[in-house]
């Protein structure tokens, strides 16, 4: 797995969150100032509620915009299996038989990307998932979980 371009993905998948979005709500705030939304009693909100949904896309735009911020000052270091996994590292755990992989990132947590076949799910903290990993190595294991991890990136 090629932890480089996990990171590309998070980032262009941000990015294209960011991008719709953004389109949203200006397609929104268009709409919200358009003639025809325009109240003609006091029972017409169109124009009201278009509004508020443009706001609400525009400060979600913005938290994305900042989690780009974010993921892009985070280092992501290069780690072997003999180290603790860490911030930044790549973790391959099996899951009960099958294959999950882990990124653990400053934010995005939830986030999910495909590569190779795999989906890798962002871990980011104060996630249980993620502070049960942290600090274990190769052949360690989360039996409450049935997890074993398998390498660290």
């Amino acid at each position: 797995m090629n932890k480089r371009r996990v990171i590309d993905l998070v980032n262009e998948k941000l990015r294209a969150q960011f991008d719709l979005l953004k389109r949203a709500s200006d397609s929104a705030r268009l709409d919200a100032t358009d003639e025809e939304s325009r109240a003609r009693s006091k029972y017409e909100t169109q124009g009201l509620e278009t509004s508020y949904l443009a706001a609400g896309q525009a400060a979600r735009a913005e938290d994305v915009a900042a989690t780009i911020i974010a993921f892009n000052a985070a280092t992501f270091p290069p780690f072997n299996d003999k180290d603790p996994i860490a911030e930044g590292a790549l973790v391959e755990a099996d899951f009960s038989g099958e294959t999950e992989w882990f990124l653990l990132a400053p934010c995005a947590g939830g986030l999910t990307v495909e590569m190779e076949g795999a989906e890798i799910t962002i871990l980011s903290p104060g996630t249980p998932l993620r502070k049960q990993l942290y600090g274990l190595s190769k052949g360690s294991q989360v039996k409450e979980r049935g997890l074993i991890v398998k390498s660290i990136l």
